[in-house]
């Protein structure tokens, strides 16, 4: 089927100069959330109907070929919305998914039982039951139980206003009689505009058959239109990402404090603390224990990691039984074999570091090889860049690196090699042997501190 997202609106409520739709709700803007719960449901490009800020949403896609735009200046309504994307479709696709660029959370399976009602069906509306339906559209049912319209809240009389039964705006329409039923609308109405609800009315005069499809969960079906209403939704998504997590067994100290931005994968056992973030796809193992206010992105943690509290790992992989932290960061290309100590205020980027080997104080690894149980001492860095270019260091296994030592890269130490503290090492250091440079330590007999005037 055809599939069409409506993402013109302003947004004037957000009082944001960021459109609308590209606003983010748990990491990703909200059009990104539409547009991959429809991926895969259409043969042919998505249409997606710009407007406010055009420029600036199909710059965000630009090289997604799998999308089209449709341009609508100015914008005169979803019906209207429609239109403009109707040139842009498929006609033999026998039906047309329209879906809304600021109801983010709408998920596949609501997707999917829409199109497999569309089989048996001219047209399909998603709706939902609110025990509060105020501002929703109504939808009107005939004796026969059958929808014959869908009332719009500015127009609807008192009578109307009572039914419960609303209108979401997603629906899935028949592709060949989109251009009869939009060009019969009007814009007689309290907003002046061509409401794409209309075609309901039309649809159901013309004896076409009409069913209602429900969501499994309300919050796939709210839209977005202030800050206050996107802080609601994205802690109604984040709870239900807890839930989810909870009934899979992981132990969540505080399920309200919890946000994921992305896909968590957990194991059996796992205990996350509260304040931690995840972003982008993270795996975590079994028995895995997660410390407080870490942020954790695209990243693998096996079996048995202990990550202390208020660490950040990017784009790492930290292999099993390895303690982390406090305040650790593993940055993109930071590979930890296993059993490795990372301790307080230790920063690695593009390293791999070998099984059993420690870092644990106020150390920078970057770009280097370590071996197998290595001791890399307090106040260690390596030296990777000359300002123009980066060069790797080598620490073979079983090698001691004293404490506030300096690797001035390309360098190489040697397996069992001891370099003393407070070395500056410019050459390789020999297997097995220590190696150290310092200036020669003196006192300066008679010398006297300096007395402030």
């Amino acid at each position: 089927m055809n599939i069409v997202v409506l993402a013109a609106g302003m947004g004037k409520r957000m009082h944001s100069r960021l459109p609308k739709v590209l606003q983010p709700l748990a990491g990703r803007a909200m059009l990104d959330h539409v547009l991959t719960a429809t991926s895969g449901f259409s043969e042919y490009p998505s249409i997606v109907v710009v407007g406010h800020c055009a420029d600036e949403v199909m710059a965000r896609y630009v090289d997604r070929e799998d999308l089209r735009f449709a341009l609508q200046i100015p914008q005169r309504g979803t019906g209207h919305a429609l239109m403009i994307a109707c040139p842009e479709l498929n006609p033999n696709d026998a039906h047309t998914l329209v879906c809304l660029g600021d109801v983010p959370l709408l998920s596949r399976d609501t997707i999917a039982r829409m199109a497999e009602e569309a089989k048996s069906s001219d047209l399909v509306l998603l709706t939902v039951k609110l025990d509060n339906p105020k501002g929703y559209g109504r939808i009107v049912r005939n004796a026969d139980g059958n929808v014959c319209a869908i009332v719009e809240e500015k127009d609807a009389n008192e009578e109307e206003k009572k039914i419960d039964e609303v209108n979401t705006g997603i629906m899935v329409l028949p592709t060949a009689k989109l251009e009869a039923w939009l060009g019969a609308l009007t814009n007689e109405n309290a907003q002046g505009e061509y409401y794409l609800t209309d075609v309901i009315g039309l649809a159901a005069h013309e004896g076409a058959r009409i069913s209602t499809v429900h969501p499994d969960r309300i919050y796939e079906v709210e839209g977005v239109n202030s800050k206050v209403q996107l802080a609601a939704l994205e802690r109604t998504w984040q709870r239900a990402q807890a839930d989810r997590l909870l009934e899979a067994g992981v132990t969540l100290i505080d399920p309200d404090r919890i946000d994921i931005r992305g896909e968590l994968v957990c194991g059996t056992d796992v205990e996350i603390d509260v304040g931690c973030i995840f972003e982008g796809k993270v795996t975590i193992g079994n028995g895995v224990r997660i410390g407080a206010y870490s942020v954790i992105r695209n990243a693998t943690i096996e079996d048995g990691v202990e990550v202390l509290p208020y660490c950040h790992f990017d784009g790492a992989a930290i292999g099993k039984d390895s303690r982390i932290g406090p305040y650790s960061r593993l940055r993109p290309g930071a590979e930890l074999k296993g059993n490795n100590h990372i301790g307080n205020f230790v920063e690695v980027k593009k390293s791999v570091v070998g099984l059993d080997s420690k870092i644990n104080h106020l150390t920078y690894i970057g770009d280097t090889d370590v071996g197998a149980r290595v001791n890399v001492g307090a106040g260690t860095i390596t030296c990777n860049y000359d300002g123009v270019n980066k060069f790797r260091t080598k620490i073979g296994d079983d090698a001691f690196i004293g404490s506030a030592t300096q690797l001035v890269a390309p360098v190489e130490v040697g397996a069992m090699a001891t370099i003393g503290a407070g070395t500056t090492l410019t050459r390789n250091a020999p297997e097995g042997k220590l190696t150290l440079s310092r200036a020669r330590q003196v006192t300066v007999e008679g010398w006297m501190r300096p007395v402030k005037k």
